[in-house]
């Protein structure tokens, strides 16, 4: 496994774990408040929100193939780490200026998209100076941490200083990102001229392996349809199937959110000894262990116990998959934009799955049933990728 640089002044080894709060942060604020900026400042109506959302988000996901690959090119990720941060202002800008939603679209789309790639960038700066597991889980925890405490300050700057106010906010985030940047940048122009091209990783799938890649992706993409899928319904079937009142459902949600930050750095620290593709497939075994739980559940004790596989096995899927990702697919930015993608699609499917709650032969309970038998078939895919990418390697060497 990678292991950090040494020890460096406390006010170096704490630019990251800032630069991951702030890009939590902008992501936090602008993601919740995105509908009542378009809703308020546009007046545009429901249908037209979602059209606007549907044509941001797709040129998002084109912005997080395209981008990371060529920063990969050329290992600029913290150049784009700034471009980012100076793109949000812009797109602040923007938003603060037109007066039409098509033109609000079009900034989204052109500004952006390439401006939520900040968290990519990070991660990929991380793997690009050989950063240990533990500190790149480390710092995706952060930025769960900061997903805690962004919507509801979101809510807050907007009942103070209305739809503006966020713009103004995502300003200042912005301002000091790019600050932060160019400390890091300046840190690492040095070491960055001398430092020669990464190693390819050992774990690392053999040219010529399309196929094994795109099983992996599958595979993840279950993972993270089945947790989008958990986590979306969790409130309606906490009351209507379960039996439970509303103020139940607040409380697992918010159990889930506590044990989640603890959960990954527990995980992080396991995956600088164990290998990553164990700790994956413990993850999904756990989650398969939540979702069979589910199922069953009755009363609100056990389905409090259930939010420890759950944090755990969402630890290992967000956080170990993460490095996994890194690990198997060559390209600090390639391989993370792709996990960051799989997630995007995974969120898409579980509507679905969802839906198959509607069926009278499943019903509520059958949707975590769906969820366990993703899961399973998930965590069968990794292993077949691996036994795929063995074909072309054997094939070179022959």
């Amino acid at each position: 496994m990678p292991s950090d640089a040494p020890r460096r002044p406390l006010a170096s080894r704490l630019l990251v774990p800032s630069a991951a709060l702030l890009w939590g942060l902008h992501s936090s604020l602008l993601s919740p408040a995105l509908a009542l900026i378009l809703a308020t400042l546009y007046d545009a109506s429901t249908a037209d929100i979602g059209w606007s959302l549907a044509i941001y988000n797709a040129g998002g996901f084109i912005a997080s193939i395209v981008l990371p690959a060529w920063a990969d090119r050329r290992r600029t990720y913290l150049p784009m780490l700034m471009a980012a941060a100076v793109l949000t202002i812009a797109l602040a800008a923007a938003l603060a200026a037109v007066s039409t939603l098509p033109l609000a679209t079009v900034a989204l789309v052109v500004l952006g998209g390439p401006a939520g790639l900040g968290t990519t960038m990070l991660f990929a700066h991380l793997r690009d100076v050989g950063a240990a597991t533990s500190t790149i889980v480390d710092t995706r925890a952060i930025i769960s941490a900061a997903w805690m405490g962004g919507p509801p300050l979101a809510t807050a700057i907007i009942g103070w200083a209305g739809a503006r106010g966020i713009l103004l906010a995502l300003v200042v985030i912005a301002v000091v990102n790019i600050v932060m940047t160019a400390v890091m940048m300046r840190q690492h122009r040095s070491a960055a001229a001398e430092a020669p091209e990464p190693a390819r990783s050992p774990h690392a799938l053999p040219p010529g392996s399309g196929l094994a890649t795109v099983v992996i992706i599958g595979a993840f993409v279950l993972f993270q349809a089945t947790n989008a899928t958990a986590m979306t319904f969790m409130a309606l079937y906490v009351t209507e199937t379960v039996g439970l009142g509303v103020m139940w459902a607040g409380i697992v949600l918010g159990v889930a959110a506590a044990l989640e930050v603890p959960a990954l750095m527990i995980i992080g620290r396991l995956g600088d000894r164990i290998s990553h593709l164990t700790l994956v497939a413990v993850g999904a075994v756990l989650s398969a262990v939540y979702y069979a739980g589910l199922m069953l559940v009755t009363e609100p004790v056990l389905l409090l116990v259930l939010q420890i596989p759950n944090a755990l096995g969402f630890a290992a899927i967000s956080g170990i998959g993460l490095t996994l990702f890194q690990d198997l697919i060559p390209g600090a930015g390639m391989s993370t934009g792709l996990f960051m993608n799989a997630r995007r699609v995974g969120a898409i499917l579980s509507g679905p799955i969802i839906a198959a709650g509607a069926l009278p032969l499943l019903g509520q309970r059958g949707i975590f049933a769906i969820c366990a038998v993703l899961t399973v078939l998930g965590l069968g895919m990794i292993p077949l990728a691996k036994r795929l990418a063995a074909r072309p390697a054997e094939a070179a060497r022959a």
